[in-house]
């Protein structure tokens, strides 16, 4: 099963019909049918790795000011609450049978999977840990993908919503971190990614903080040695907010 990091963007669009959520519609028509789908997500961070174990988990609405419609919408994926114990064991975390979905994973998987009829569940982002320590991590969960596991990163390799402003492309120095990205990735060099406030001079612009960087990592860490990457879909939204997107393996 291949693995994909996905820029989720605003929320809104969820609700929305572009270049973005067409790229994540497009992909999920050429995937195998998952098993069931594992997605770090950005807006989960917490104090050692928790893992939803609910066996129906619910869609949780984490942001504010937003039209009601958005807040009208649920998710109604069940969980796999075994696996999700299983993994939360590989990982040395805890599972949780509280935590519901956040819109880091069901903004896309409405796009993706609109039936909501596979099973989800989530992993978080030990904020214990640095680069090395995720990308660590992540390769506990490889084996995952020979046994038909959609692994999925949800985040943004840019994110800095201090300076996002009405522009279509990015700010220079967010085009020059994304492209200094994809160079990396190109060659198939990680050590220089692990901390993207050294990839380039303006790294702390491009991640102010880690969270939103840190899931591309883990489908780094899941992709085998030499195995075929590629971007699915790029751009910029309100010029500090990238959407480039990362698929390993063939799709």
């Amino acid at each position: 099963m291949p693995a994909v990091f996905w820029a989720h963007g605003n929320p809104m669009l969820t609700l929305s019909d572009n270049r973005y959520t067409r790229a994540w519609h497009a992909l999920a028509t050429r995937l195998p049918r998952p098993r069931c789908i594992l997605v770090v997500s950005a807006h989960w961070v917490t104090t050692g790795v928790r893992v939803t174990t609910s066996g129906q988990p619910a869609t949780l609405h984490d942001f504010g000011g937003f039209p009601q419609t958005l807040y009208d919408i649920t998710y109604s994926a069940p969980g796999a609450p075994a696996l999700a114990a299983d993994v939360a064991e590989r990982l040395g975390g805890q599972g949780d049978d509280r935590r519901g979905l956040d819109h880091g994973t069901w903004t896309l998987l409405r796009h993706m999977y609109p039936e909501a009829d596979l099973p989800v569940f989530q992993v978080s982002l030990d904020a214990r840990l640095h680069g090395d320590g995720h990308l660590a991590l992540a390769k506990r969960l490889r084996p995952l993908r020979a046994e038909g596991v959609l692994i999925i990163g949800s985040g943004n390799v840019v994110h800095n919503l201090n300076l996002y402003h009405g522009m279509r492309a990015g700010y220079p120095w967010a085009q020059t971190f994304v492209d200094t990205l994809r160079t990396h990735l190109a060659q198939g060099s990680c050590a220089p990614l692990l901390d993207p406030r050294t990839l380039t001079a303006d790294g702390a612009l491009a991640a102010p903080t880690p969270e939103h960087y840190w899931p591309l990592l883990y489908v780094l860490g899941v992709r085998h040695e030499n195995e075929p990457l590629s971007f699915p879909v790029d751009g910029f939204e309100g010029g500090s907010i990238s959407m480039l997107s990362v698929l390993v393996g063939d799709a």
